[in-house]
C-alpha cells in the first residue's frame, strides 16, 4: 500500500477501546468506568470533519462512557455492536461509500473482519498479533496515544496533494 491509497479515504470508521483509548479502563466503587483518550486524536478527528471525512465509531462496547466520547468529538457512535462488519458495511451503503474510500482502524480479533473489508485496514501499533497481520497498514503510535491522529494526518496530507 502507499501514500496514494489515502487519496480516496472519504470515511475513517474506529473501533473504540485499544484505538480511541488505551485499552485500560478504570473503575470506581460505584461501577462508574472511565478510559484514557488523547487530546491529539480528539483534534484529529476535528480536522477530518472539518475537511469533510465522514468519523463514526463501530464499538462493541456498551459502557456509556463510548457515546459520551463520541457526542464530545462530535462523531456517529454505533456501540453494543457484537458483529461489527452487518454495521459497517450498513454504513458503506448508507452513505453510498465504496470499499476503497474507507479506512477502519483496529486493535484486535474483534476487528479484523473490518480491517480485511476496508479500502484501507489500519491497525494501531500495539495491536494483537492477529489484527495487525491483516492490516494493510500499522499506525507508529499506539492506540490511545495519538495513532487515530497519525491516520487523520495521513488521509489530509494526501488528500491536500490532489
Amino acid at each position: 500500500m502507499n501514500k496514494e491509497d489515502f487519496k480516496k479515504i472519504k470515511a475513517l470508521f474506529l473501533d473504540f477501546d485499544g484505538v480511541l483509548t488505551d485499552d485500560r479502563v478504570v473503575t470506581d466503587e460505584n461501577e462508574k468506568e472511565a478510559v484514557f483518550c488523547s487530546r491529539s486524536d480528539g483534534l484529529g478527528i476535528e480536522n477530518l470533519r472539518k475537511a469533510g471525512v465522514y468519523v463514526a465509531v463501530i464499538s462493541k462496547e456498551k459502557n456509556p462512557v463510548v457515546a459520551a466520547r463520541c457526542k464530545k468529538l462530535q462523531i456517529d457512535c454505533l456501540q453494543a455492536i457484537d458483529n461489527k462488519l452487518p454495521a459497517f458495511k450498513e454504513q458503506l451503503e448508507k452513505r453510498k461509500l465504496s470499499r476503497e474510500e474507507t479506512a477502519f482502524v483496529g486493535n484486535d480479533v474483534t476487528d479484523i473482519e473490518c480491517i480485511k473489508e476496508a479500502g484501507i485496514g489500519i491497525a494501531v501499533n500495539d495491536a494483537n498479533p492477529l489484527a495487525a497481520k491483516e492490516a494493510d497498514f500499522v499506525t507508529s503510535k499506539k492506540g490511545g496515544r495519538g495513532a487515530v491522529r497519525e491516520i487523520a494526518d495521513l488521509i489530509l496530507a494526501n488528500q491536500e496533494e490532489n
